[in-house]
Formats: C-alpha cells, sequence, structure tokens
C-alpha cells in the first residue's frame, strides 16, 4: 500500500490534485453527431479552438437522440447536432438554450450504379414508393440519429407509415460509415448525409462501390445547430464555456474554415449562421 509519509510528500500530492482539477475544469465537453466526426471537421475545427482559447474540446460522436440525451443527463455542456424537430423539442422541454445554426449540406440516397436509372425524374417520395414496390433493401440507421429521424420522415410522406416490419427493411443501430458499408454488403440502398457520403467516396480513392442515386430535393436539406446545455437544470455545466463556443463556430473566420473543408475537392459543408433563423 502506498503511503504518504512526508509534509512534502503530501503538500506535492495536494498541488498535483489542484492542478489536474484546473486542467479538467478548462476541458469543455461537446456530445455531436456522427457526421461531424466521421468526416474529419473536428479534426480540423478542434486545434483551432484550442489555438483562439485555451480550452480543450472533448467530445463525443454519436447518433443526434445520443448526443441529446447526454446533453439532458448533464454529461456535456454543448450539444452540435441536425435534428431540427428533435432540437426544438428538447429545446422547449428546458434541457438546451442558444440554439444557433452553424452549417447546412442535405441527403443523398445511395445505392449500386445500376439502381439510379430506377430513381430518374422521380421526386423523392416516389423513390421511396419504388424502394417499397421492388423491395430493394433499405439499410435504416436505427439509430434515433438525425438520419434516422430524416428517413422516418420520408417514409412517413411516402407511405403514410415507416415499414419497419418488412423483411427487406434492415435496421443497423450504428454510426453512418458502419450503415453504408452495410447496405453495400447488401446491394441495398441507404440514405446519408453528403459529408459523410464524400468521405465514404474518398475512402475508396473516389470509386466507391455505392453511389448517388437520388439528390436534390428541398426535403432533404440537413441543417446542423449547436446549443448550451441548460446550466438552471445542470449546475454542472459550463455555461460560459458553451456560449464562448457558439460564439467561436459562428465567427466569421471559422464559418470560412467550415467552407473551405474538402475532401476530393468538394465541399462537405456550406456555412449557416448568417442566411437561417435560429
Amino acid at each position: 500500500m502506498f503511503s504518504v509519509k512526508t509534509s512534502l510528500k503530501g503538500k506535492l500530492l495536494f498541488s498535483l490534485l489542484a492542478l489536474s482539477s484546473v486542467l479538467f475544469a478548462a476541458d469543455l465537453k461537446m456530445a455531436t453527431t456522427t457526421s461531424t466526426g466521421d468526416t474529419g471537421l473536428l479534426d480540423v475545427l478542434v486545434p483551432k479552438y484550442k489555438a483562439d482559447t485555451g480550452v480543450d474540446l472533448k467530445w463525443v460522436a454519436v447518433g443526434t437522440g445520443n448526443a441529446l440525451k447526454l446533453g439532458e443527463n448533464c454529461d456535456v455542456s454543448v450539444v452540435f447536432v441536425h435534428s431540427p424537430s428533435a432540437e426544438k423539442t428538447y429545446v422547449e422541454k428546458g434541457f438546451g438554450v442558444e440554439r444557433t445554426p452553424v452549417m447546412y449540406n442535405d441527403f443523398v440516397l445511395i445505392g449500386t450504379p445500376e439502381m439510379k436509372a430506377k430513381f430518374a425524374g422521380k421526386n423523392i417520395a416516389e423513390a421511396f414508393k419504388i424502394i417499397e414496390t421492388e423491395k430493394i433493401k433499405f439499410v435504416s440507421r436505427g439509430d434515433k440519429s438525425g438520419t434516422h429521424d430524416k428517413e422516418k420522415s420520408v417514409w412517413t410522406t411516402a407511405l403514410g407509415k415507416v415499414p419497419e416490419k418488412q423483411p427487406w427493411y434492415l435496421e443497423a443501430g450504428q454510426g453512418m460509415i458502419a450503415t453504408i458499408n452495410i447496405a453495400a454488403e447488401q446491394k441495398g440502398v441507404t440514405l446519408t448525409d453528403r459529408g459523410t457520403y464524400i468521405k465514404y467516396e474518398a475512402t475508396h480513392k473516389g470509386n466507391p462501390p455505392l453511389v448517388i442515386v437520388y439528390e436534390g430535393a428541398d426535403a432533404l436539406k440537413n441543417f446542423y445547430s449547436v446549443m448550451a446545455v441548460n446550466p438552471k437544470r445542470c449546475s454542472n455545466a459550463d455555461y460560459k464555456g458553451a456560449l464562448t463556443f457558439i460564439e467561436w463556430i459562428t465567427t466569421d473566420k471559422i464559418q470560412t474554415e467550415i467552407a473551405q473543408f474538402k475532401l476530393l475537392d468538394k465541399q462537405l459543408f456550406y456555412p449557416d449562421f448568417k442566411t437561417r433563423a435560429r
């Protein structure tokens, strides 16, 4: 058993504990969606935040539903997600404050190259009806993520319900890259945010097994927002730190960084702070 035998050692131990507490307090904890992590965007932004503020941004990338739950449970101080309806409910229930637009891209339907012709000239509801009629394997995120929310919205528009019990409807219950890989194995289709698809495309050196087979519908816009966890509910939340991050990510400098983030010379996200109402 280790024991402190001298006053000097005791003081040293206390100093180290105090220092670690200060360093830990300097961390800002954030829950975010898988697409900000999978694409590599946060790998670019996090070091810049450290350089600009001196604060270490500690983040975990999960589905939007789980990210919001982490905020609700007071495990993080800020959430950065992409499901407007879920975000509004979260704010209305008093879990989040200062919801602020950050960026956007869109969702695309991907499948094998020969599927492109099936969806040509169709609207998004018609495209999903074709999936049902032809029993094309559809791989759902199935994880309460922002993408999963969008899937369910499109299915409800197309069919009046989500076909969860159909044998061709598969639930991955995983992140976007894993879901895409399952769809590729099944030679099926899945809905993905464009940013993650471009990352997947880059991983395959521009020649991936799955390609975009449907895109461009207004209903497939994908909006990202950031929120602070409500300090009135979570006394341990770093509200000041969250506000600093929100202000930082919406500056012209960082909005430009987001716009300039590219893979395969393709833009993954578009700045949104000045163009979208809260």
